[in-house]
């Protein structure tokens, strides 16, 4: 039986936006989704005995059972269960290299790697949507991961819009490896801070949703206008995350006077990211914000925007 290594790629937001509340409990998002090229390295060897192994190459993540790639075994060995009897598990092993709790969808992307690999060494012939949909149910980001590219996300983030994806970019990332901000307390917070101004009937949310595609961000995105994509990064969770986080904020102050086309934090955070027209000015701005924030405990990586999603080695 064949051994899979597999490419999952990062994500960052070029857009985020909390419209209202979902009867699930979830927020309802309107979100741009994109791949760079920063990702991690997913190795899935068929071991022919009945259960799932997961090894990291970072301690944080030893305990498999709390690993969303485990999970996704787990999945995939519950809707499968005969495949499961015929060919056994699998030894899986993480090579990571986007950092851990950093709002880059780094566990996503794993567990989308486990989705795909499975599909190929139990010769399950599964399509994307198929994929997609099992993806939905470990996490919003995953479907998106499987995907890869950019999209337009709705819903809590599992509907997917592919789009045209820009290129020319350079993605400078920063995070305090030390610091990790909870999804859940982000969302929950704005609830409670900005709950008033949420959408209440679902034509205006999906119509929200619509209007999207002829905003100034859309639009620079289809022609490729580099300078108004950055000009347009958009992110709800900062009104929530930089005032209780000034560490983060300073980062992404730290970016702005290093004169960076545009600049924003990820997702929930803490990763802040800003754009750059080369590796030459990626390069340069990587070393004026090390420079200026003098703090060792911060993480750099230099990366470019990605049309691919999970793919193989």
């Amino acid at each position: 039986m064949k051994s899979y290594t597999l490419i999952a790629p990062a994500k960052i937001n070029l857009y985020l936006e909390i419209v209202g509340d979902r009867v699930d409990g979830f927020h309802e998002l309107v979100m741009i989704l994109q791949s760079i090229e920063l990702a991690d390295r997913v190795t899935i060897t068929p071991n022919q005995i009945p259960a799932f192994q997961v090894r990291c190459d970072r301690v944080e993540l030893a305990d498999e059972k709390q690993n969303l790639a485990y999970k996704a075994a787990q999945i995939m060995r519950q809707e499968f269960p005969e495949e499961f009897a015929n060919w056994g598990g699998a030894d899986i092993l993480l090579e990571k290299q986007i950092p851990i709790a950093a709002g880059l969808a780094g566990g996503s992307t794993d567990a989308a790697a486990v989705l795909v690999g499975l599909n190929l060494i139990w010769n399950l012939g599964l399509t994307q949507p198929e994929l997609q949909d099992l993806g939905a149910q470990l996490g919003s980001d995953v479907p998106f991961c499987l995907l890869g590219g950019t999209a337009i996300a709705t819903g809590r983030g599992e509907i997917l819009d592919p789009i045209i994806s820009p290129h020319g970019l350079w993605v400078v990332l920063a995070k305090h490896e030390n610091l990790a901000v909870s999804t859940p307390w982000a969302y929950q917070t704005y609830r409670q801070q900005f709950g008033h101004t949420y959408l209440k009937d679902a034509s205006e949310m999906e119509s929200r949703a619509t209007q999207l595609h002829s905003s100034p961000l859309m639009e620079a995105i289809a022609h490729n206008d580099t300078v108004k994509i950055a000009q347009n990064l958009y992110n709800d969770l900062e009104k929530v995350v930089l005032p209780e986080y000034p560490q983060v904020q300073k980062l992404k102050e730290s970016f702005q006077n290093a004169s960076v086309l545009g600049t924003m934090m990820s997702g929930s955070g803490p990763t802040v990211f800003a754009l750059c027209e080369s590796r030459q000015e990626a390069e340069r701005v990587k070393t004026k914000v090390a420079t200026e924030m003098a703090d060792a405990a911060i993480g750099f990586w230099i990366t470019q925007l990605s049309g691919n999603g999970i793919s193989i080695q």
